[in-house]
């Protein structure tokens, strides 16, 4: 699977209608969503799709045509990212109609071109499952972890309590095992893994 870390742009041009397209990782879809109604209030539609994993490891998908003819143009930007294995990221695709009519087909490859042109722009990256590892330790080691974390490229969560900090770390398994071989030997000391 892949995914992208920002917003990335595209534009196609079909029979005179202009599509903008814009691949965005899943955490800015909505504010971007919301962004481009505001900005482009003369275009016929704002098409999307959008591809996540749920907290099973479960694919969800999801799309609009915004009034497009029904299956025209959500679905066949969605199929686009299937093929791409995107996932935690959304397509949207904003439509100026250029005053022909592209038919149910002209529509069809016009989406689905507009979402692989956009594709193409991107830096595509491998999507990493990531869980959260959560553990204690007492005060004495927090330096310990906390230059752990920062040599290792890790963001934590944490919250202080009487006698001890109470750390959420999300990693991917590679991370965790790593990360478990330096922490083992503080048990004696005060890591607790939860």
């Amino acid at each position: 699977m892949q995914s992208v870390d920002e917003i990335v742009q595209a534009s196609l041009e079909v029979k005179k209608s202009l599509f903008i397209s814009y691949l965005v990782p899943l955490h800015d879809f909505e504010s971007l969503h919301s962004r481009l109604k505001l900005e482009h209030p003369k275009a016929a539609h704002i098409v999307w799709a959008k591809r996540s994993l749920n907290e099973y490891a479960q694919i969800v998908e999801n799309n609009s045509d915004d009034g497009e003819p029904k299956g025209t143009s959500g679905p066949p930007v969605l199929n686009v990212m299937r093929g791409y294995e995107l996932i935690n990221v959304g397509i949207l695709i904003v439509r100026y109609f250029g005053g022909i009519k592209l038919g149910t087909g002209g529509l069809v490859r016009a989406y689905g071109s507009s979402a692989k042109e956009v594709i193409a722009c991107a830096s595509l990256k491998a999507y990493v499952t990531k869980e959260a590892v959560v553990f204690t330790c007492e005060y004495p080691l927090i330096p310990r972890f906390e230059h752990y974390c920062a040599s290792h490229g890790l963001l934590f969560e944490r919250k202080f309590e009487v006698h001890y900090a109470h750390w959420t770390i999300q990693m991917s398994q590679e991370e965790k095992e790593a990360f478990l071989l330096f922490a083992h030997p503080f048990s004696r000391e005060g890591f607790n893994l939860l």
